[in-house]
């Protein structure tokens, strides 16, 4: 800019100076390695580092550096400190201030070698790494990465740390949006190489420090017909001078040709990628191809990783030695790297692979990428040879990254050789343009390029260069501008490239004066030019106003800029201090460099403080045109910021007397400017000649005193009211008559005045929204009417009188805009007659009157534009208001003056009936949270504006959505909600609530109980669970195992002591049967209830196998040799305790690989428990976390067990994955599944039934045909010549059965592809028998010599081979249904074909036919019996018989048998279908049959039936109910277990325990939070665990291994709901509405249960309702989908419910006699008195509250008058809360306030009536009626009494005030006459309340004739004027006298 003349005058003071040092360099000085490092005392660096931290010339190892950047908090809010990264030889010092402290190191790493270079980058890891797209959902990982020698280390926030081998020296990393991007270091011999050989490339990028290395791809404009090129950086010359990531670009600098270019960086397209790697043909020489080809076959020996020769890098140097190009040393020094590991994938831990280039010779170079300035013609490739030999021998590393060139700077004739750019920067002006400027050192220019952002958003345009005269440069993002010193030392602040001002320091000297006043005059000036070949030294630049080089000026060649800092050795230093440079720009604060050595950093001042200056000011930049409107803030910004500037009061003052001089007035010359108080000096712009202060006095220091604020202010107190004062009236002034005040034509804003005057309206308009912003509003309405009074805007004088009846005084200065001067004008085609007001906009929707949209200014009018659409969404029912951009209720103004304004008559939209206004307050709700309203921005907004939206609130808050997400439940004020949803983000690493759930162990029995390994139970839910008995108490005690046994034996007189001692110890023997049982109990009933601590061993308790016998507590132990104890007793025992033990550990606990080795015990003996703890983590699914060496470890050990619980728990845990790894090791167990030729391995006969089993798991539900055709043969294996395959061959035949059934699990009849395996008949015959089919597949060798043990000859055996295949079949049928399969299962119905099949295979049959014919199962005896064969049911023995029938030709003994299996069999299958359900009917029905089987044992029947039958059906019937009761604790099944258990003699063996025990379990399952599934993988894990051959001892696996029955945990799952108080964080019960879906068997359905409970299947239900009236409703929909619900089980089942206001919980007050509100309905006659302010902590917890109840309703001593107050104030609190809405309590007093004001007459604005118009509008208007009607029983938002009695004392107020002379007032003001002041505040009230048009309005609307009143009431149609308002006018309007009040 050229006007210097103001120049001189405009000043900005600098804010906040302090000395600056990084906060690094004391740090690394107490660093513990600063001595071993003897870092010297440090050298600030001298050469600049731009705030990129890149700078200088490469290689030279500077001793510190630090780089700072805006800080970046966690949670994302903004934050105002700065970060620094220091780097000092190998430390690199991160450090962060912090809101209240000063910086604090937040991390110091220290590394091996120098630290060339240190940075922050975001990584980017994308979710799906198949597709690049950039939009897809992408995690960004925040990291530091550290750049040595020869790798670069990163360290992510999360605590990850990478290392990236460097494949190359580099000399240059850049952080981008992408990833990393590196600069190859050329070596300066790297010439281009005599044969045309290809370059490598210079620059790559690397995305993720665990991907690959890839070249960058350049796309430049250069072909020779001006096609495009693409092709790999491989140009030296380049260099990357600076690097952005938004908006993403590069510019580098070409060293031949000394451009700066600048390209656009963006992941590279796959038709560019394709082109690069296409190897187009080569020259064509035959020895060239010769090179190439040797060159690939060398390459190829190690791409792919399978190098003969250790290092890759030596073949590296080989190969190019060849090829003539001369690689740079350090390439040999590599370690050899890993090839090609982009494969790994993220999931592993990144410490498991270096990744690095594998080699750098894996591009496929074309021949004629040279650098982009040679152009060479591109042959076309004619020949393909040479595409065919490479492509298949060498793979291509894909680029990622490519630059795409946008600008270039124009080459100029005078261009130096060395004018790189030393620094570069965006930065934006004042009015959002952007401009790239870089910083040319060697010629002292900032070059600045304005560019900007195509319209559809795809590229960048660059515009014109413009050149300022620069020493240094820093943008200041925080305002928007930049700084530059100049060559004399002057600091001066530019907005893009605008001259603001110089910049003055305060505490530094100004650079022209102590340089000219200190130094003697040289007596030869230098000339300010510097030419190219003497470059002047840079601190030297052209000095102005005389300031005087020194006498030795020391010129040096460009090179050494950089090296020690020049004032060293310089005569400057007496000079005193002047900057030199400036660096580190953060935010507005930016650190200046001195010529001695110091650095201080200051802070560039805002553009303004106060909300109101800052909008008004955003308001006027967006509508102006952008060059104006620079020019308008750079003017208000050195006014503003002038060396001892303004306070913070007065900033308005002068922002409207700087507004006012630009428009043109002479603020000198009107009053109300002029005595505007600036507090403290005026800024010479304004007064640019103070007058001198005359002595005497004058006629205007009077008028000055009465026309100023304070007398005004004072005048309308009440205190000048009670002492009579007279009111002074202002003598009109009488040269204001004599010359008008003219405006000032020429000034900057003059034409736009207008356009202004509008926007200011707007602001105010949106000010009134905000009621913190009072104030503001009445400075803006004086300035609003000034301008309103010179543009001649009646209607807006009119509209700001009835705002402000108080301040708009009639009489006030107006300037005489000349006609002429009104032409010059620009009036916006936005400005409209009627002024904008957006509260009447909100009456006509209410009234449901048309509605124009309304005007708004996107970016700040953003309150007003919510307000609009929430009403128009709410009130008038438009749903698309808020689901697009544009919406028709608004249009936007801007300065483009483009068309949008749409047809107004189309848009008069009135209210639509809407179908579900129910779901309007949700829709509401959800928006608002989605734009960023939160409660705090609600408190703000007036009360009657916020009244729609706080009913949409209520409205929601009763019925809320259980999946929304946290912020809209924080909006509708329900913290359960919210707490939930909250809880749903965050990973819980405890699945029960903190705290709250914890376990106490009851006090007393403490030392008893703590080794039984069930007290980590969650005791508080338990007791709420069961609260009316001890029955978890007696179930613990039933499955202890830890201590010993009572023994008790009396000694018989005759027995000697020696036998007495070998009775007790057989006693034991036989209690010691039901110990070693007990754990696989114990494991269900702790099912998941521990969180280990990862420091500490699982506690296992140990396995008491030893007796106490009374009465002397002797002690009784098998081991001392008395009595044969079988070997190896209690191996498996002490296997179920292990996994009982591991059980408890929850699937949500932190556990790793570490730990679980950790548990590894020392001694021996517990390998058993060991094996077993694998097995259990297996099944909650922790061991898929152990390592893979460690499985292998186990394995090897060869130990039985372990292998067992290994392979079936890795299995489990990969249940149904196909897992590859998995199946290869389980093959190895199984010899069926090895290749014919593989050596037989030695695998123990349990290990294969387990790994057959873990194949079944692994490949659950695939339908696998090679699996299924093995496990087909192996279900009847012949019995080979070695010994092993005889023994235990059922438990192998039955596991291959449900091996089989497992993979092909209801699959049915289609199954796909294995129709010639002919499966069913298969199995068919391995059920019925017959003969052998011819044994196909590659094992028939193995079978071919029969065995030597077992003589089968050709017919199977059935009694292998049966069970498994009835299971295979019911399996793969299962629920299909399938008549004809089930058929071949119905038992035999003739007695010849009974005595073919084992009773118990009839068992089977028909639980396998039930099974398939899920469906017909029904509840009830009848149906069970139908189960029953005739024959057997006419001649059975019923169950209750005391005699036998005799007969001849039939085997009672065989029908009997039959009878009782069948029965079980057909029970079980019941409980399958019903496991899970508490089906009552099924439970009575199972009940029934238990009992009948209890009476049965003893009953003199029993022997023909066989105890053991009998006790075996009985235990399955015990099963069936546990499964159907299953996590209930039903107190029956519990007493029928409890009888089992106390039976140990006789017939019950080990197995019997162990089912009854486990039927314990079941009925306990995991405390009670856990039940069956009935899905199918669950009955599949049922039927493996619950397989009715029970083991005869402890170590019988002969028929079915035992551990198997863990299982069961596959088809456990949590169904616990737990109500949790959020207020008190504790469990409670609630009421629960469960609805379910109909079915073909019910009708939907609803059932009330009391929480905690178990839920039914989720798949059943419809909904779940918490229901009133204790709590706050809650519903979770189930039709949606179960996940929200099954993650809340899954956490705990926590739910967290909030008790209602006035409520006890269920706890305190079963019956709920004792709510506060049972108590009001008993005194129902003075229900405000009968409420007592302490009752009131009964309703909340609210503090705000409880104050309130204790200042405002607490009745003193003498009360006189305020009693009433006191008792209307207590209503309104018991009111508000008992609503549960006290948020709406200051809306009441609100009101309450505003109409006693109103009766005082002391309404100054009329703000509040306005509030309480909108309040009434919005209860009378048509939707609220509607919602209403709809919903009769909904809870009343406000008091139905309150409204009504305030309208009428409104209404009284204002008809007394038009009766005592009112009217008078009211007449003159609608004949346009001036009105008495006193009546004016009460005036601008009645116009406002009856809503009177203007008197223009009345005119226009020809009101004058009429002459009667019906006449008037057709006119004022279209004034939408109400009626009971018009009955007031009437009498004025139809000029009769007497008044027509009514």
């Amino acid at each position: 800019m050229s006007d210097h003349s103001d120049e001189r005058a405009t000043m900005i003071a600098a804010g906040d100076l302090q000395e600056f040092a990084p906060r690094g360099r004391e740090h690394c000085r107490r660093h513990p390695s600063a001595l071993t490092l003897q870092l010297r005392r440090l050298q600030p660096a001298s050469e600049l580092c731009s705030s990129d931290g890149a700078a200088g010339l490469v290689g030279s190892l500077r001793e510190e550096s630090w780089q700072l950047r805006k800080g970046v908090s966690d949670v994302g809010e903004e934050v105002d400190y700065d970060e620094e990264l220091y780097v000092a030889s190998n430390m690199v010092i991160w450090s962060k201030g912090s809101k209240n402290q000063a910086s604090t190191v937040y991390k110091a790493f220290t590394v091996d070698s120098p630290v060339l270079q240190a940075l922050w980058c975001d990584f980017t890891i994308p979710q799906e790494k198949s597709e690049k797209a950039d939009g897809s959902d992408e995690i960004v990982e925040k990291c530091i990465c550290i750049l040595q020698n020869s790798c670069i280390n990163v360290h992510s926030i999360e605590g990850k740390d990478y290392i990236a081998a460097l494949p190359f020296q580099v000399a240059n990393v850049w952080p981008t949006k992408y990833g990393l991007l590196f600069e190859r270091s050329s070596s300066s011999h790297e010439v281009p190489p005599s044969p045309p050989r290809e370059p490598l490339p210079t620059m790559f990028s690397m995305l993720h420090p665990l991907d690959e290395i890839t070249p960058l791809v350049c796309k430049s404009g250069t072909g020779v017909f001006g096609s495009t090129r693409v092709q790999y950086v491989a140009d030296y010359t380049l260099r990357i001078v600076f690097l952005n990531a938004e908006p993403s670009i590069v510019m580098t600098y070409d060293t031949v040709q000394s451009l700066h270019t600048v390209w656009a960086l963006r992941r590279v397209k796959p038709e560019e990628q394709n082109t690069v790697l296409k190897f187009s043909e080569q020259m064509g020489t035959p020895q060239h191809m010769a090179t190439s080809s040797s060159l690939t076959a060398h390459l190829r020996s190690f791409s792919k990783g399978d190098s003969p020769v250790g290092s890759p890098f030596q073949n590296y140097s080989s190969i190019h030695s060849q090829s003539r190009s001369v690689s740079s040393p350090s390439m040999q020094s590599r370690s050899p790297s890993i090839s090609n590991m982009a494969a790994l994938s993220r999931s592993h831990s990144p410490a498991l692979g270096v990744h690095s280039f594998s080699g750098v010779q894996r591009f496929n170079f074309s021949s004629n990428t040279q650098s982009p300035k040679r152009h060479s013609i591109t042959h076309s490739p004619n020949s393909t040879s040479s595409d065919s030999f490479l492509i298949p021998e060498t793979e291509p590393i894909v680029p990622e990254l490519c630059i795409d060139h946008l600008w270039t700077e124009t080459v100029t004739n005078m261009r130096e050789k060395n004018s790189q750019a030393s620094k570069v920067f965006i930065t934006t002006d004042l009015c959002g343009q952007k401009f790239l400027c870089f910083l040319v050192e060697s010629q002292l220019q900032l070059r600045c390029v304005k560019f900007q952002e195509s319209n559809d958003k795809s590229q960048l345009i660059f515009g014109s260069v413009t050149n300022l005269q620069a020493k240094d440069a820093a943008p200041v993002q925080g305002i928007d501008t930049l700084l530059v010193l100049e060559g004399s030392g002057n600091l001066v602040l530019y907005s893009g490239v605008v001259r603001v001002g110089k910049v003055f320091i305060p505490g530094l000297p100004a650079p022209s004066l102590t340089m000219s006043n200190q130094m003697p005059r040289p007596s030869t000036p230098l000339d300010s030019v510097s030419t190219p070949s003497k470059p002047l030294n840079k601190h030297l630049g052209p000095l102005e106003e005389g300031v005087l080089l020194s006498p030795v000026p020391e010129l040096r060649d460009s090179s050494k800029l950089h090296d020690s800092t020049y004032v060293e050795d310089c005569t400057f230093q007496q000079l005193g201090t002047f900057i030199h440079a400036l660096r580190d720009p953060v935010h507005n604060r930016v650190t200046l460099e001195l010529s001695n050595n110091t650095m201080v950093r200051i802070t560039i001042p805002e553009i303004a403080t106060s909300e109101l200056v800052k909008r008004c000011l955003q308001g006027v930049k967006a509508i102006l045109p952008k060059e104006v409107a620079v020019q308008m803030l750079v003017k208000w910004y050195n006014a503003y910021n002038a060396p001892g500037g303004p306070s913070y009061h007065s900033e308005w003052n002068l922002f409207v007397t700087c507004l006012m001089n630009m428009m043109g007035y002479n603020t000198e010359r009107l009053s109300w400017t002029r005595n505007l108080d600036f507090e403290g000096s005026l800024s010479p712009v304004i007064a640019p000649k103070k007058a001198r202060p005359s002595e005497t006095g004058s006629d205007e220091d009077w008028e000055y005193l009465l026309s100023c604020d304070y007398h005004r202010n004072f005048e309308s107190h009440p205190v000048a009211k009670a002492l009579r004062l007279d009111p002074l009236e202002v003598l009109a002034l009488k040269d204001d008559f004599s010359q008008s005040l003219s405006l000032d034509s020429s000034t900057l804003l003059f034409t736009h005045i207008p356009a202004i005057f509008f926007v200011l309206h707007l602001i105010y308009e949106e000010l009134k929204l905000n009621s913190l912003m009072g104030e503001g509003i009445r400075s803006l309405v004086v300035l609003l009417v000034q301008l309103a009074r010179d543009l001649k805007l009646e209607a807006y004088i009119d509209y700001y009188y009835r705002d402000y009846p108080a301040l708009v005084k009639t009489s006030r200065q107006a300037c005489i805009i000349d006609q002429v001067q009104t032409g010059f004008m620009h009036h916006p085609s936005f400005f409209s007659a009627e002024p904008p007001s957006i509260f009447q906009w909100l009456s006509s929707c209410l009234k449901g009157e048309g509605v124009q949209p309304y005007p708004y200014l996107p970016g700040i009018c953003e309150r007003s534009k919510l307000v609009v659409l929430s009403v128009a969404l709410y009130i008038l029912g438009d749903e698309s208001a808020v689901s697009n951009e544009a919406s028709h209720y608004l249009y936007k103004i801007t300065s483009g003056q483009r068309k949008q304004q749409i047809e107004q008559d189309d848009n008069r939209c009135s209210f639509r009936h809407s179908t579900s206004v129910s779901s309007l307050a949700e829709k509401l709700v959800i928006w608002m949270t989605n734009v960023g309203f939160t409660l705090r921005d609600l408190e703000s907004l007036p009360f009657g504006v916020a009244l729609p939206i706080r009913d949409a609130i209520y409205y929601c808050r009763e019925q809320p959505a259980s999946d929304w997400p946290e912020a809209v439940c924080l909006l509708i004020g329900r913290q359960d909600l919210s707490k939930q949803a909250c809880e749903g983000n965050l990973q819980k690493g405890k699945s029960s609530v903190g705290p709250v759930l914890s376990s106490d162990i009851p006090s007393g029995t403490e030392s008893e109980e703590d080794e039984d390994g069930m007290n980590d139970m969650n005791e508080e839910v338990m007791s709420l669970i069961w609260s009316e008995d001890l029955r978890v108490q007696e179930v613990r005690r039933l499955l202890q195992s830890a201590r010993p046994v009572r023994v008790n034996v009396v000694q018989m007189p005759e027995a000697s002591d020696h036998e007495y001692i070998e009775e007790k110890e057989n006693r034991l023997l036989q209690l010691c049967q039901r110990t070693m049982a007990l754990p696989v109990g114990r494991g269900m009933f702790t099912l998941f209830s521990y969180h280990p601590v990862p420091t500490e061993q699982l506690p296992i308790p140990k396995l008491n196998l030893t007796g106490r016998a009374p009465p002397r507590n002797t002690t009784v132990d098998l081991n001392s040799g008395n009595i044969d104890v079988p070997p190896n007793m209690a191996c498996w025992a002490s296997f179920h305790n292990g996994v009982a033990a591991g059980l408890k550990i929850a699937p949500a606990s932190q556990i790793d690989s570490a730990w679980i080795v950790y548990n590894k015990p020392k001694i021996a003996e517990l390998a058993n428990e060991y094996a077993g703890f694998l097995m259990a983590l297996g099944l909650n699914g922790h061991l898929t976390k152990l390592a893979t060496l460690n499985i292998h470890d186990y394995l090897t050990k060869g130990h039985e067990m372990t292998s067992i619980g290994l392979l079936l728990g890795v299995s489990a845990a990969k249940l149904g994955t196909m897992d590859m790894a998995i199946t290869r090791l389980l093959s190895i167990h199984i010899p069926a599944l090895l290749p014919p030729t593989s050596t037989e391995l030695d695998v123990p006969h349990n290990v294969q039934v387990a790994a057959v089993i873990g194949i079944g798991l692994v490949y659950q539900g695939t339908a696998h045909r090679h699996t299924a055709e093995v496990l087909l043969a192996e279900i009847g294996r012949p019995p080979g010549p070695e010994m092993e395959y005889c023994t235990d061959r059922e438990s192998y035949s039955l596991a291959s059965g449900l091996a089989l059934g497992m993979v092909c699990l209801g699959h049915g009849s289609n199954l796909i592809g294995m129709s010639d395996l002919n499966v069913p008949e298969q199995l068919y015959q391995y059920m019925v028998g017959g003969h052998r089919r011819f044994q196909a597949g590659m094992h028939r060798e193995k079978h071919k010599s029969p065995s030597y043990q077992i003589k089968e000859g050709d017919t199977i055996n059935v009694d292998v081979t049966c069970p498994g295949a009835t299971l295979a079949l019911a399996m793969i049928y299962l629920k299909t249904n399938n008549r004809s399969i089930a058929d071949w299962l119905q038992a035999p119905d003739t007695m010849y074909l009974l005595d073919f099949v084992k009773p118990e295979f009839l068992l089977l049959r028909t639980l396998a036919r039930c099974l398939i014919l899920w469906d017909d199962i029904l509840p009830n005896s009848k149906w069970v019996n139908s189960n029953v064969p005739q024959i057997i049911r006419e001649n059975s023995i019923s169950l209750h018989a005391t005699e036998l029938p005799s007969s001849e030709d039939l085997s009672l003994e065989t029908l009997a048998q039959a009878h009782v299996y069948i029965i079980a069999g057909a029970c079980l299958s019941l409980g399958f279908r019903f496991a899970g359900s508490e089906n009552l009917a099924a439970f009575k029905c199972l009940y029934k049959y238990a009992t009948d089987f209890l009476k049965c044992l003893s009953a003199p029947t029993a022997s023909i039936t066989g105890h053991y039958n009998l006790e075996t059906c009985l235990s399955v019937l015990l099963l069936s109910l546990a499964m159907v009761m299953a996590g209930s604790g039903n107190l029956k099944v519990l007493q029928l277990c409890r009888f089992m258990h106390k039976k140990t003699g006789g017939e019950m063996n080990y197995g019997f325990h162990l089912a009854h025990h486990m039927a314990l379990g079941l009925l306990f399952l995991g405390g009670g939070r856990y039940s069956l599934s009935t899905s199918n993988s669950s009955i599949a894990a049922l039927l493996c665990a619950l397989y009715p051959h029970f083991p005869v001892h402890s170590t019988d696996n002969r028929y079915h291994l035992q551990a198997l029955r863990h299982l069961y945990v596959l088809a456990a799952e949590p169904r616990l709901l737990t109500p949790v108080d959020v207020d008190s964080n504790t469990p409670c019960y609630a009421l629960i509405e469960v609805t379910y879906k109909g079915t073909q068997w019910y009708a939907e359905a609803t059932e009330e249960l009391m929480a905690p409970t178990l839920l039914p299947e989720l798949h059943l239900l419809k909904q779940i309702r918490v229901k009133g009236p204790r709590y706050w409703e809650l519903l979770i929909d189930l039709s949606k989908g179960t996940n929200h619900l099954k993650s809340i089980l899954s956490k705990g089942g926590v739910l967290y419910v909030k008790l209602r206001a006035g409520q006890l919980s269920y706890k305190e007050d079963p019956m709920g006699w004792r709510s506060l509100l049972a108590q009001t309905v008993t005194h129902q006659n003075s229900e405000a008195r009968a409420f007592k302010p302490e009752a009131i902590s009964a309703f909340t917890s609210d503090p705000a509250l409880f104050s309130f109840a204790d200042y405002f309703c607490k009745p003193t001593v003498n009360m006189g008058q305020k009693q009433e107050i006191l008792d209307l104030f207590s209503s309104i609190l018991y009111e508000c809360v008992t609503q549960e809405n006290p948020e709406m309590l200051p809306t009441y007093i609100a009101i309450d306030q505003a109409v006693r004001r109103l009766e005082r007459r002391e309404m100054s604005e009329t703000f509040e009536l306005w509030q309480i118009k909108l309040v009434l509008e919005f209860f009378s208007s048509r939707s609220h009626q509607e919602r209403m009607s709809r919903n009769p029983n909904r809870g009343l938002f406000m008091n139905s009494e309150f409204l009504p009695v305030m309208k009428c004392t409104i209404d009284n107020t204002l008809d007394q005030w038009l009766q005592a002379g009112g009217d008078v007032s009211l007449h003159s003001y609608l004949s346009g006459q001036p009105t008495e002041e006193s009546q004016l505040s009460m005036l601008a009230c009645f116009l406002i309340y009856h809503s009177v048009p203007t008197p223009s309005q009345l005119a226009a609307g020809g009101l004058e004739g009429s002459t009667n009143f019906s006449e008037l009431l057709l006119k004022f149609k279209q004034l939408n004027m109400p009626v009971r308002a018009l009955l007031r006018l009437a009498p004025l309007l139809l000029r009769n006298p007497q008044s027509m009040v009514l």
